[in-house]
């Protein structure tokens, strides 16, 4: 396989670390370097609104949508300078990378027209309403029901760990539209606005300080059918579909801002003496190289996207990043010291000992470490099913 990228490519790398740096330099310099998705919201907006303008946002849309019709490579090219020039991590990402792609492929043309703009123009933020409680990584358990009556549905449910709940204008929301049906059966796909009667939205504090997650009530809320992706009893396939976009070319941006979390952790132990010790040097090389073993896999996930099927690989990256992830906050904690466990005044705390507290939850959202097991038993290895209960 080769990892090269073709020197054609350069010039598309320029164009967009030269865009990248002056943004970053100038109008929204006060965003560099942040990570999180709960602070200083309208000005990100206004970050979202610049990189549609600029046909960044969704440079692997289709040009007839405001995007670029990138290349894979392109794709992950702008992906790797986005995370190399420290821009701020997208609010806008769940509309983009997950719900966008999902209306090109499934969606009807009155709904590209009428959503797709507004997602590239940061003039609408998403959220995503598959978890609740006692379904989690077992989406096919969803109690949420969405009840036809005439042009609308009626929502009546909860669902949990919505991130950016809180501020999203609109959820894409898997309901059980089929009285009596089970698993997989009987569910609807449904674009639904947040801010509306019926819907309440409770953040949920984290031990970081922050609340990124929250818990979403829909008590009668509103969705019209002409919200609808596919068809009554095609939910499930909807969501299956719109969760494979998670393996995209997001996963080299996500690389890039590890790489920029262990350059740090190795910065620090330089200055404190930690990388004196042995064994701690031993766990930064280890580090190192499982970094270059996910992107290695990363890109040969990616040498099948351009045909639309999902690799082996693709299977297995989910549960390698995020055991790697944890193990880095773990390591990040032992080269810091005690001072790693004081927080501010507000009880937030620095960049490295926050990602070790956010990487405590790596391993369960987006599928469990467990499910994820099972799904490369099942899809990847083509092994018999797990005995379910009845």
């Amino acid at each position: 396989m080769d990892l090269s990228f073709a020197p054609e490519l350069e010039t598309f790398r320029a164009e967009a670390a030269d865009w990248l740096e002056t943004q970053l330099s100038g109008p929204f310099r006060h965003l560099r370097g942040l990570n999180n998705h709960v602070d200083l919201i309208e000005e990100r907006r206004a970050w979202e609104a610049a990189l549609g303008e600029a046909g960044w946002s969704a440079i692997g849309w289709p040009s007839a949508h405001g995007g670029r019709s990138a290349s894979v490579a392109e794709q992950v090219v702008f992906a790797e300078e986005y995370a190399r020039a420290h821009a701020p991590s997208r609010i806008g990402h769940l509309g983009v990378e997950l719900l966008g792609p999902t209306l090109l492929a499934l969606g009807s043309e009155d709904q590209k027209a009428r959503f797709l703009p507004d997602i590239l123009a940061g003039r609408t933020l998403w959220c995503q309403g598959y978890s609740e409680p006692g379904a989690g990584s077992d989406l096919a358990n969803i109690r949420t029901r969405a009840t036809r009556d005439g042009d609308v549905y009626r929502i009546d449910g909860q669902k949990i760990w919505t991130s950016m709940g809180a501020i999203a204008d609109w959820c894409f929301v898997v309901a059980r539209s089929e009285e009596g049906s089970r698993g997989p059966k009987g569910l609807v796909f449904l674009m639904v606005p947040m801010r509306q009667p019926g819907v309440t939205v409770r953040p949920i504090r984290q031990m970081t300080g922050e609340s990124e997650f929250s818990e979403v009530f829909f008590d009668g809320a509103i969705a019209r059918v002409e919200d609808r992706i596919g068809a009554d009893g095609e939910g499930w396939s909807v969501a299956m579909a719109l969760l494979g976009y998670e393996r995209g070319v997001s996963t080299l941006a996500q690389q890039m801002h590890f790489r920029t979390e262990l350059d740090e952790i190795v910065a620090v132990a330089r200055r404190n003496g930690k990388a004196t010790d042995p064994l701690i040097r031993q766990r930064l090389a280890q580090a190192h190289i499982g970094l270059k073993i996910m992107r290695y896999n990363a890109l040969r996930m990616l040498a099948n996207a351009d045909s639309g099927a999902l690799s082996p690989e693709a299977y297995t990256y989910k549960l390698y990043w995020s055991m790697w992830h944890r193990d880095l906050g773990e390591l990040a904690m032992d080269v810091i010291g005690p001072e790693a466990e004081i927080a501010d005044a507000e009880g937030r705390f620095a960049p490295l000992p926050n990602m070790f507290l956010m990487s405590r939850a790596d391993t369960i959202y987006a599928g469990a470490n467990q499910i994820q097991r099972n799904i490369i038993a099942e899809r990847a290895l083509g092994l018999p099913r797990e005995p379910r209960g009845q």
